[in-house]
C-alpha cells in the first residue's frame, strides 16, 4: 500500500475549572482535575498520511509550512503512535484552524484531539474513547477534554493510564453560548507548555491545587443542574486563580490586555443587572463570556460594541472529536 491517511475534525473547549501546571510534564499528568465544554462551530480539521519514502514528518499548518519546535513536538507525539502501531512510517500532516491559532484559545486542544484521532485510525490501531483521550493528553494536556462530547471533567489520575477525560454532560445538556471576545488574535509570545513548567514557582499554586476538588464538586454540579448562578461565580472565580498564579510565577506571565481586564470588571456588572453572564479566560487574552442562550444575541450584540474588541466568536457545547 502506497500510503495510510485520514483526517478527522477536533473542536477546542473553554476550561470552567483550570488546568493549569504539571505533575509530570513528560506524561502531562495534571496537577489537578478539570472541568470544560466543548465548542461547537470552531474547529481544527487534521489531515495525516502515513508514507514508507518518507525520511521524516512534515507539518503544515494554516498553509504554512512548520519547523522549529511546532514540528519536533508534532514528531515526538507522532512517535508514540508509531509505536502502538509497530511501524517506521513517517507522516505528512496537514492542518486548520477556523479560528485564531496559539492565543488562548485552545487551538493545541483541538489540534491535538484531530491528530490523534486521524493517526490512530490512519495507522489501523482500534482505540477506544479512554484510551484515544489518554493519547490525546500526551500532546497536549487540554487535548483529551477534546476527544469527548460535551461538558467534560479531566480526571487527574495516578499515572499515565488513570488520566484521561470522561463526559458528564451532552452538548444538548444545557443551553449555554460562549461568546468569544477577540482582544488580540495574534500568538502569544509565552505558550502554555512554558507556563505549565513555570506553575509551580508560584506560591499560590499549592492553594490553588489543594482548593481544586472543592471548586471541582460545585462546578460539576452546578452543570448538572444548570444552576447558571453557581458556575458563574465558580468559573470567574477559577479564572482569577489560574491568572493570579500566572502572574506570580517566576518569570510573571501577564496574558490579559487592557480590553481583557475591563470586561472582567463590567460582565458582573451585567450579570448583578439581570444578564445571565460570566467571564473565564484561559492562557491568553481573549475573553470567553459564557451565557444562556437566549441571552446570546445581546451579549454578542454589546461584546461587537465594545472598546477593543475586534471580533466576536459565537459557541454552543460541542460533539466529540469524529473522523471525516
Amino acid at each position: 500500500m502506497a500510503y495510510l491517511q485520514a483526517t478527522a475534525i477536533g473542536h477546542p473547549n473553554i476550561a470552567l475549572v483550570k488546568y493549569w501546571g504539571n505533575r509530570d510534564d513528560l506524561l502531562r499528568l495534571p496537577s489537578n482535575g478539570s472541568i470544560s465544554m466543548n465548542l461547537d462551530g470552531l474547529y481544527a480539521r487534521t489531515q495525516v498520511a502515513f508514507q514508507p519514502g518518507l525520511s521524516q514528518d512534515t507539518l503544515v499548518l494554516n498553509g504554512r509550512e512548520e519547523t522549529g519546535k511546532a514540528l519536533t513536538r508534532m514528531a515526538s507525539f507522532l512517535d508514540l503512535v508509531r509505536r502502538l502501531a509497530n511501524t517506521n512510517f513517517y507522516a505528512q500532516v496537514s492542518s486548520e484552524n477556523n479560528f485564531p491559532t496559539g492565543a488562548g484559545l485552545a487551538s493545541s486542544a483541538a489540534a491535538y484531539a484531530a491528530l490523534s484521532l486521524a493517526a490512530a485510525h490512519a495507522l489501523g490501531l482500534s482505540l477506544d474513547e479512554a484510551e484515544l483521550s489518554r493519547l490525546a493528553r500526551r500532546g497536549s494536556g487540554s487535548a483529551c477534554r477534546s476527544i469527548t462530547g460535551g461538558f467534560v471533567e479531566w480526571l487527574p489520575g495516578a499515572d499515565d493510564y488513570s488520566s484521561f477525560a470522561v463526559s458528564i454532560a451532552p452538548p444538548t445538556h444545557w443551553d449555554l453560548v460562549d461568546c468569544i471576545a477577540i482582544v488580540e488574535p495574534q500568538p502569544k509570545a509565552t505558550g502554555s507548555t512554558e507556563g505549565h513548567r513555570m506553575a509551580i514557582t508560584s506560591p499560590l499554586q499549592s492553594a490553588r491545587v489543594a482548593d481544586a476538588p472543592r471548586r471541582l464538586n460545585i462546578c460539576r454540579k452546578a452543570i448538572l443542574e444548570r444552576d447558571f448562578d453557581a458556575l458563574a461565580a465558580i468559573t470567574e472565580l477559577d479564572s482569577n486563580l489560574m491568572h493570579a498564579v500566572m502572574m506570580t510565577s517566576s518569570p510573571p506571565l501577564f496574558y490579559w490586555q487592557p480590553p481583557s481586564l475591563h470586561l472582567m470588571k463590567e460582565i458582573p456588572d451585567w450579570r448583578n443587572h439581570g444578564l445571565p453572564v460570566c467571564y473565564t479566560l484561559d492562557a491568553g487574552p481573549n475573553v470567553h463570556v459564557l451565557c444562556l442562550g437566549d441571552a446570546a444575541v445581546q451579549v454578542k450584540g454589546r461584546l461587537e460594541e465594545y472598546p477593543g474588541v475586534f471580533k466576536v466568536l459565537t459557541s454552543k457545547p460541542g460533539g466529540p472529536a469524529y473522523l471525516e
